[in-house]
């Protein structure tokens, strides 16, 4: 089973969602799932009509979710089909998955940690901006003099 925090708006019918329906629902384009399943990131063979056809259900949408959100946290494709290899392995490797999934959180939070410090300069900086602007010598801001720079 596929555990995913986000609920997909409506049911799936029995006969699966085209590809365009698929899109739509996942929020990703028809060309990014079918690369998807090139990449190797699919962790069940992508359901076919019998004209070829791909047909999308349920489990498809929450993994392509889970892929989805791995990549927007920065997950390199490379990570995700290592993990999508791992969960279609079977039961076995959740060490192994565990791992992967925790150095992927430590990376992000690294990443997080970095963005709020360069918020802070960023709020610093409007407060100056405000303050000066409401005392009236906004025009003392710091400025760098381009006729007398020697550079």
């Amino acid at each position: 089973m596929v555990e995913v925090n986000r609920q997909l708006p409506d049911a799936v019918p029995a006969s699966g969602l085209s590809i365009a329906d698929a899109a739509r629902r996942t929020g990703v384009s028809a060309h990014t799932l079918r690369y998807y399943e090139r990449a190797g990131l699919v962790v069940t063979p992508v359901d076919r009509t019998h004209g070829g056809r791909r047909r999308y259900h349920r489990l498809d949408l929450e993994w392509i979710a889970v892929c989805t959100r791995l990549r927007a946290t920065g997950m390199p494709i490379k990570g995700i089909r290592r993990y999508a290899e791992l969960v279609a392995a079977g039961r076995g490797n959740e060490d192994e998955r565990l791992d992967l999934l925790e150095s992927h959180r430590d990376e992000v939070l690294a990443r997080l940690a970095a963005c709020q410090e360069n918020l802070r300069l960023i709020s610093h900086k409007i407060d100056v901006y405000r303050g000066r602007l409401a005392a009236g010598d906004a025009d003392q801001l710091w400025a760098p003099n381009r006729a007398t720079d020697t550079h």
